[in-house]
């Protein structure tokens, strides 16, 4: 597998951790390998926005949008480097294996406009909507800490991802036939987000020492993960005219040609709507 090495991009983003408590070797390990996941993941989240950006272009999406959404790319990979300097400062190794980097789906059966939506809808609607809870959870947990900082810079950031999704939406005008497609679709993608977030949050909860240093509630954050698709994303869908109760409802487990992209690092830690 691929291999990720931040450790000169890690340098400038050493944080200062003197007050946090001592750390046993297992909670060491837990917190290691929580912001190393982060990084690996927050990395490979820059493919894909960089593969959705093309994608738009075919759509036609205006060409501000296209711009917009090519910030994001380096909104990831600074994120990565973000947690590259949490690893450095705990006496970590900013490296770790890459995650598949493999290229979004095409969904070529689609016409561009629609092909386009469904991974709109699956990345920022979906999981950077997730995303944002969980990491607002944690931040609120860390709040006048500098791992809050943290995770209230990589916050910022991940409000706006979501945000485009709900707004390009917003924007688009659809036909019933398309929005009933993409209703369709949905099942697939709420069911490949929901296997994403369960395989990735523990559900064991975190000692409190590792908590301090942003490692996870794993039970607290699957409550939070559910929360936030049935009281925020599913009405806010429905909102937009999709069938999105029943999609919930009747979510079925994704096939490869059919699988969702997930844009976001798991192990984040409230149900806020962007």
């Amino acid at each position: 597998m691929p291999r990720l090495d931040l450790a000169l991009e890690a340098e400038a983003h050493r944080i200062e951790l003197a007050d946090t408590p001592p750390l046993t070797r297992a909670e060491r390990a837990l917190v290691e390998s929580t912001w190393r996941g982060r990084m690996a993941n927050e990395h490979a989240s820059a493919r894909v926005f960089a593969g959705l950006v093309p994608q738009l272009m075919r759509a036609e999406i205006r060409p501000a949008k296209q711009a917009e959404l090519a910030t994001f790319i380096a909104d990831e990979l600074r994120h990565a480097e973000q947690c590259a300097g949490v690893l450095v400062s705990i006496g970590a190794r900013a490296s770790a294996e890459l995650p598949d980097l493999g290229d979004i789906p095409a969904h070529a059966e689609c016409e561009p406009l629609e092909a386009a939506l469904r991974n709109v809808l699956s990345i920022c609607c979906l999981s950077e909507t997730v995303a944002v809870s969980l990491i607002n959870a944690e931040r609120i947990e860390q709040s006048a800490t500098p791992i809050g900082g943290v995770l209230q810079a990589i916050l910022a950031d991940e409000v706006k991802h979501a945000r485009f999704g709900w707004k390009l939406l917003e924007d688009t005008p659809l036909e019933d036939a398309m929005r009933a497609r993409l209703s369709d679709y949905l099942r697939v993608a709420l069911a490949h987000l929901e296997l994403h977030e369960l395989a990735h949050l523990s559900p064991v909860p975190a000692p409190n020492a590792a908590m301090a240093y942003g490692a996870c509630d794993g039970a607290l954050a699957r409550d939070i993960f559910y929360s936030t698709v049935e009281e925020v994303i599913v009405p806010r869908l429905e909102q937009h005219g999709f069938d999105a109760a029943r999609a919930w409802a009747e979510r079925s487990t994704p096939s490869a040609r059919g699988a969702a992209p997930s844009a976001t690092a798991a192990d984040r830690g409230s149900a806020s709507a962007p």
